[in-house]
């Protein structure tokens, strides 16, 4: 069991002179409203830190807050490797499985963010991998050097390389996807990032590294970094990742699908990091060796890696 978890929210002009349990059942619908009757009955929910009644009408600015009671949260890998550490900076192999930072409900202790803070207790995560994603995850570990690398982020100066095996085997040994990204309908989610016409521009490079039965190991470069940015647009490129539930082809889920975006399967690593060093200037590169079945010419029948 964990230690439960207070979700706190500052609450804007859209609440102001509606009644607490009509707006908790409309602005978090996935629980029901009976489900937030009991929780404001049983104290839980407090409006400016004082237990609140359910027919409490709130004002702008005031602060929300739903105390969780500890959960057992769900079984995940609970380790990680350190791939670089110095005075300013830590990098992390983190394994598929392992949630990044709390979310989705589910998750708070389970997550790489609550590991490396019991050894590193300032650690900030710089970015963050999709649940199923394994690879480097990079922390800074003094906050002079937050906003330094968080900037180099922000103007694409980060490089950004992953391997994926996706279905299929393109033809052309190299080519970008430039298919924008933004919201569409999604049946349990009510939106989900995909491809779409009305999106943020993105950019994936993508390189051919061994085409195997049915399917092909590839490298991707992203030159953006939109939520689920290589999955969207390998699937858009008509190639997307094995086993991925979610996004089919046009990169976007199908009418019906109702799978989640931390749902795994797929195969999809973090190989490498490089970003010039935010003390020393000096370039620097951070490597994290992927998994077997995404490496070149280890597994049966896989065939030569392109020149």
């Amino acid at each position: 069991m964990n230690d439960g978890f207070e979700y706190r929210a500052r609450l804007g002009a859209e609440a102001h002179g509606v009644e607490l349990l009509d707006y908790l059942a409309r602005s978090y619908s996935k629980f029901s409203r009976d489900e937030w009757r009991r929780r404001i009955e049983s104290g839980r929910v407090l409006v400016d830190e004082e237990p609140a009644r359910g027919d409490a009408i709130l004002r702008a600015g005031q602060l929300l807050v739903w105390a969780r009671p500890p959960w057992r949260e769900p079984d995940v890998p609970l380790s990680f490797a350190i791939l670089y550490r110095n005075a300013d900076v830590l990098a992390v192999a983190k394994p598929s499985g392992l949630p990044t930072v709390p979310g989705g409900g589910s998750f708070v202790n389970h997550t790489l963010l609550s590991l490396v803070r019991r050894r590193f207790p300032k650690a900030s995560p710089l970015h963050r991998l999709g649940r199923a994603t394994s690879g480097v995850v990079l922390f800074a570990t003094a906050s002079r050097v937050f906003s330094a690398i968080a900037g180099q982020w922000r103007r694409g100066e980060v490089l950004k390389i992953y391997r994926a095996l996706v279905a299929g085997c393109p033809l052309a040994d190299q080519f970008p996807v430039e298919a924008p990204i933004g919201s569409v309908p999604h049946p349990v989610l009510g939106t989900i990032h995909a491809a779409s016409d009305g999106g943020k521009s993105a950019r994936s490079d993508v390189t051919v590294l061994e085409r195997r039965d049915g399917c092909a190991l590839v490298e991707v470069r992203i030159l953006t970094g939109r939520p689920h940015q290589i999955r969207i647009h390998l699937a858009a490129a008509g190639h997307p990742l094995v086993g991925d539930r979610l996004y089919g082809a046009g990169g976007v889920p199908a009418g019906d699908c109702t799978a989640l975006p931390g749902e795994g399967g797929y195969h999809l690593h973090a190989a490498l990091l490089g970003l010039s060093h935010p003390a020393t200037g000096a370039w620097t590169e951070i490597t994290c060796g992927p998994p077997p079945v995404l490496r070149v010419g280890l597994l049966q029948g896989s065939g030569p890696p392109n020149p």
